[in-house]
């Protein structure tokens, strides 16, 4: 490999760059650049030949064209190996550029501005700069890009060492386009969701995702696994929390920890949630958050035992101390009393997740992603809960303002609960869920199974609508006295006839929450 010789720089992000240009100065690199980088550089002593200059051409039209100029590219694209390409050099005075050091105009950041104009985030959009990082890529044999700044270190390392070796510019033309296609698809994802028809789905989807970290392996050690982010996550979303003890997260506790919060966030008030194997096992509200999160443990203590626990509050010390006493995987919650952080010290398996912000609502312009053998599914996200003024009493019996609280209670947890969901609740506390059966007859009576307390008086609630009256019946039996859920089916009068039978209290939400 040759030695760098002269290096073109040009930079949004200007971390480390002076530190860097001083450095490939000493090794006696020529430097070109441009704009603020270029005023930068001169005021940290380092000469440096302006753009403009080299080309003969100037800066125009508010700095949309200073590089886009066939000096600039030339130098870039020619091939030091190919007898035209350093003829053509040579013929149109186009010096050589080595090394190329771009990052580009800060557009995630101009757009994630709550008061972003689109006019904004169109000057935001980087032309020269893609431009040059994609021909120094092409080019890798002969021209090192730094995208970057983390690579500084690395590629000073080497110059001074004589040569960036081809393994490095190899690396490096891969993270290169990688960096060029993240930056088009936050473009493309902007300009999308910016429309204000929801079912408008873009022919092509480019979702940006950055990698956070490797894990240990996936959901069996055989399998290897990554944590990638969006760009943008919102702060109420699982991927912007932060670890403040325990283990390293498996790819297991990322989604049990996702479902965890994704479920008590939807709460008003203090809430918690147990989660195994992404389906909860005991949920409670109320304002003793120590008395709810027992009531919760006590729904299924056999499978709270090495759950993953999440709060809508932070974390008392008295909360602390009782969860301390059985094994549990993770917490996750808006914050922990310092008390509460020096109980769970003693604890240091524990992963303990702090979330920077509750979030009531959810981005519904982001999409849902499923992956399928060789394809994608994608969805809207299921933002909606209910609708207060579609709930519809459906039954002769009205339920009376317990039963109907209880049935909105236990209908947001039925919303996260594998399909089939049915959910029995009496006094804000889930009594019996029942989960994930091929039949929702099974899963009603799953969830009697399940049940600690007697059904009494309680409440039931199906994530979808019910096929027979089969689910009535069985609720009916163990004391059910009201009953939520979408309706739809075309067997409705035959449930209803059911409900009218038993004095059961029926609403119809209109709104299915199938969980797959």
């Amino acid at each position: 490999m040759e030695p760098i010789q002269r290096a073109l720089i040009s930079v949004s992000d200007k971390t480390g760059i002076l530190e860097f240009a001083i450095e490939l100065q000493k090794t006696g690199v020529e430097i070109l650049s441009t704009g603020g980088t270029a005023d930068l550089l001169r005021k940290g002593g380092v000469p440096v030949i302006q753009v403009s200059d080299y080309t003969g051409f100037p800066e125009m039209m508010d700095g949309r064209i200073k590089t886009l100029h066939p000096r600039v590219h030339g130098g870039i694209l020619a091939r030091r190996d190919v007898p035209a390409h350093v003829k053509a050099m040579e013929d149109h005075g186009i010096r050589p550029i080595d090394l190329v050091v771009i990052n580009l105009y800060p557009f995630e950041a101009t757009v994630a501005q709550k008061d972003c104009s689109l006019e904004d985030a169109i000057e935001n959009i980087d032309i020269g700069g893609p431009a040059m990082v994609r021909s120094a890529a092409k080019n890798f044999k002969d021209v090192v890009v730094v995208v970057n700044p983390s690579d500084y270190s690395l590629i000073l390392e080497e110059v001074k060492a004589g040569a960036v070796t081809l393994e490095t510019r190899s690396r490096l033309c891969r993270n290169a386009f990688a960096h060029t296609a993240r930056y088009d698809s936050l473009i493309s994802t902007y300009l999308t969701e910016r429309r204000q028809d929801e079912s408008d789905y873009p022919p092509l989807l480019n979702q940006p995702f950055e990698k956070v970290q490797e894990l240990r392996y996936g959901e069996n050690p055989h399998q290897s696994a990554a944590l990638y982010k969006e760009s943008s996550p919102l702060p109420s979303e699982i991927v912007s929390a932060q670890q403040l003890q325990g283990k390293e997260l498996s790819f297991n506790n990322f989604i049990d920890l996702n479902a965890a919060w994704e479920l008590v966030k939807e709460f008003d008030k203090g809430a918690v949630a147990i989660i195994k194997h992404t389906n909860p096992c005991g949920v409670a509200q109320g304002e003793n958050q120590l008395k709810a999160f027992i009531v919760a443990r006590e729904v299924d203590p056999t499978s709270a035992f090495g759950g993953i626990l999440g709060f809508n509050q932070p974390v008392t010390a008295k909360t602390a101390e009782e969860i301390t006493k059985n094994f549990v995987e993770a917490v996750v919650a808006p914050g922990f009393e310092p008390e509460a952080l020096k109980l769970f010290a003693a604890k240091k398996n524990v992963r303990l997740m702090k979330m920077p912000e509750l979030g009531s609502t959810q981005d519904t312009r982001k999409f849902d992603l499923k992956r399928i053998g060789g394809g994608l599914l994608v969805q809207s996200r299921d933002s909606l809960t209910y609708v207060e003024g579609q709930l519809k009493v459906v039954s002769e019996r009205k339920p009376d303002d317990r039963e109907m609280e209880d049935m909105k209670f236990a209908w947001i947890v039925a919303k996260h609960v594998k399909s089939n969901a049915i959910i029995y609740a009496k006094d804000q506390e889930i009594i019996g869920i029942g989960a994930g059966q091929m039949s929702r007859v099974d899963s009603a009576r799953v969830a009697v199974e399940k049940a600690r307390k007697p059904l009494q008086g309680g409440v039931m609630a199906s994530d979808a609508f019910f096929p027979f009256r089969d689910s009535i019946d069985e609720a009916a039996k163990n004391g059910i006295t009201a009953i939520i859920s979408p309706g739809g089916s075309i067997r409705d009068e035959e449930v209803l006839q059911a409900a009218s039978e038993h004095n059961i209290a029926m609403v119809f939400t209109g709104t299915r929450h199938f969980k797959h």
